[in-house]
């Protein structure tokens, strides 16, 4: 009985000794056309290109005549000698490759009316002969000596290029007759290179087939398929091999399936028990595990997808994370999601991220909606305690301050020395105090509302520019370089015209405050997709990147900065506005090498078009 390294061999070899047949004809019939080619080349191709050059170099050296008879001596002398090394090199090759014969006799009587002519082209040439002379020279001797050479050299060219056809015309033939043989060898390997397939075909593919069959259907869950063979070869083997490994996958998705179901109890047991809201859905979107809190909060049940729910931005969160394939978060702010569950209001902070195989691929998306209504409300608590007590301190303070300004007035009698320093030291420290009260009350009255934002129509470029304008004079007072880096055309922005100064103040005071005498501050713009961007950089000493996530925070000061960089309220202040704004905010340093903080504004054209669709 053949094995299956016999029958591969066997179909294998007729291939292979057709091909070896049909290539070794092929060869010889490339030989034969390759010499034929050689003669064309060999006995004709350099007389032909010879022959071109002795006219191409008569020519120029005829032209160098001419140039001497009317008056240029040295450009003439000059090309003649130049194309008579020419001359005599391509006749020297055509010398040394007559091959045809005719060829011999035409080139002696072109050799020698070629050393005619160089005798009469030195008479020609001679400038101690008188010109007139030297014209009747060359129309009567030299110019029919010119033409005998050129045409000694033409009829060799042509007897060449005519050979040259002749062997083309004997190489064609012999092309013609290699092609028919060629022909007839390839039917003749096709007919037996076909019968070996067929025979090959049902020795091997016809079983390899079955298997591949089988394997489809065991990739589509099929395990119960058979295969069974008869035969005792390798592919015999092999299709017994299959038959067990299909039963032992058998046994093993029962196994398998058993402890899937166990630990998928377990886990929706677990999650039902959490506070937190998750849900974990296929690519599709499909939810496969939801918590009770989020099935509660969302409306999200297993089986449906999750775009269906009565919240659209959970579909659009997962569409995100399919796209990037990284963690994202919805909205902006600390509270984005605001809904009523069970009557109470609840806010939430979305964030997805994508489930991964053992290879790194997604194959699915899980969210995690974080319960932020006990922080919202602490936040409001805070906000609301910061806001009455700073209220209740400003009517105090303001009497303190009065009674200030009085004693060091003179009002109720003449200080010492030392009374006034005491009490000048006291005002600028209630100074400082009421500042601070002032700026909490506005940002508790921008976070609650109260103060609305008179947002207009503004030139992004003049709105950046006026600003900087009051603060040139504190720059160059501090020794620092203050400069605008401000493009023209900018796309006009919606602003409230009082309080963007105001950022733009916090952050130029900021920068030239932290910037050392012979440093630069620079405020920069630049149009964004939907906001004009705005920078202050300067080469101040920077911010620790520790401390960078909270310099906006309230009372928030980088230990670096000392005691006389303020209340820690400013940057809190400018965050607030520019959220506003609908606007970002966010600061970018390296510890001495300075900071740049950036914010956005959106365009006024975006905000037009988003109020105009909704």
């Amino acid at each position: 009985m053949f094995g299956l390294r016999s029958k591969l061999s066997l179909g294998f070899g007729g291939l292979l000794l057709i091909i070896l047949i049909i290539g070794i004809q092929g060869i010889i019939r490339v030989n034969e056309l390759g010499q034929s080619i050689d003669v064309i080349l060999r006995e004709n191709y350099r007389s032909v290109i010879a022959c071109q050059e002795m006219k191409e170099s008569l020519e120029r050296m005829d032209s160098g005549v001419l140039f001497v008879l009317l008056g240029y001596e040295t450009q003439g002398k000059a090309q003649i000698d130049a194309y008579r090394v020419k001359f005599d090199k391509a006749m020297r090759i055509e010398g040394g490759n007559i091959t045809l014969s005719d060829e011999g006799e035409s080139f002696s009587g072109l050799a020698s009316s070629y050393s005619r002519y160089q005798d009469v082209l030195k008479e020609v040439t001679d400038t101690s002969m008188p010109i007139d002379e030297r014209r009747d020279s060359y129309f009567t001797e030299l110019f029919p000596l010119f033409q005998s050479v050129k045409e000694s050299a033409n009829r060799i060219l042509q007897m060449n290029q005519q050979n040259m056809a002749d062997a083309n015309m004997v190489a064609r033939d012999k092309a013609a007759k290699a092609s028919q043989r060629m022909y007839l060898l390839l039917i003749c390997g096709v007919g037996i290179a076909s019968m070996f397939i067929y025979y090959t075909g049902r020795w091997i593919l016809r079983p390899i087939t079955t298997l591949t069959h089988s394997a489809n259907e065991i990739a589509h869950g099929n395990l119960d398929l058979v295969v069974g063979s008869g035969s005792h070869d390798e592919m015999g083997q092999l299709a017994r091999t299959f038959d067990a490994m299909a039963s032992s996958l058998r046994e093993y998705r029962r196994t398998n399936e058993a402890k899937v179901l166990n630990l998928q109890r377990a886990t929706q047991q677990a999650l039902e028990d959490l506070s937190a809201a998750i849900v974990v859905a296929n690519l599709d979107g499909a939810a496969e595990v939801v918590s009770r809190a989020a099935h509660d909060a969302f409306g999200v049940e297993v089986g449906r997808r999750v775009q269906e729910c009565k919240h659209p931005w959970i579909g659009e969160l997962l569409e995100r994370v399919v796209q990037s394939g990284q963690r994202e978060q919805f909205g902006q702010g600390d509270y984005p999601v605001q809904i009523f569950v069970g009557g109470q209001e609840r806010f939430f902070r979305p964030e997805a991220l994508p489930v991964l195989d053992g290879f790194g691929k997604p194959t699915g998306v899980a969210f995690v909606l974080h319960d932020a209504t006990q922080a919202k409300q602490q936040d409001e608590l805070k906000r609301g305690l910061v806001s009455t007590v700073s209220h209740q301190l400003k009517t105090p303070l303001t009497s303190i301050r009065m009674a200030l300004y009085l004693l060091l007035d003179d009002k109720i009698g003449p200080l010492t020395p030392k009374q006034e320093e005491l009490l000048v030291t006291a005002r600028e420290d209630s100074e400082r105090l009421y500042a601070i009260v002032e700026d909490l009350l506005d940002i508790a009255r921008i976070q609650s509302g109260r103060i609305q934002m008179d947002l207009q129509r503004v030139d992004a470029s003049t709105l950046a520019l006026d600003s900087i304008e009051s603060f040139k004079a504190q720059a160059q007072g501090c020794g620092v370089t203050l400069t605008a880096s401000i493009p023209a055309g900018l796309p006009d922005v919606q602003a409230d015209t009082t309080r963007v100064p105001h950022v733009f103040a916090n952050l130029l005071s900021n920068a030239i405050k932290y910037t050392s005498p012979g440093g630069s501050v620079t405020v920069a713009a630049r149009a964004g997709n939907e906001a004009v961007w705005y920078s202050v950089t300067d080469t101040g000493c920077g911010i620790a990147p520790e401390y960078l996530p909270r310099v906006f925070e309230q009372f928030f000061r980088a230990p670096q900065q000392g005691r006389a960089s303020g209340a820690g309220l400013g940057l809190a202040i400018a965050k607030e506005i520019v959220t506003a704004h609908g606007g970002e905010i966010f600061a970018e340093s390296d510890l001495g090498s300075g900071s740049t903080f950036s914010f956005s504004l959106r365009q006024a054209e975006h905000v037009a078009a988003s109020e105009k669709h909704t």
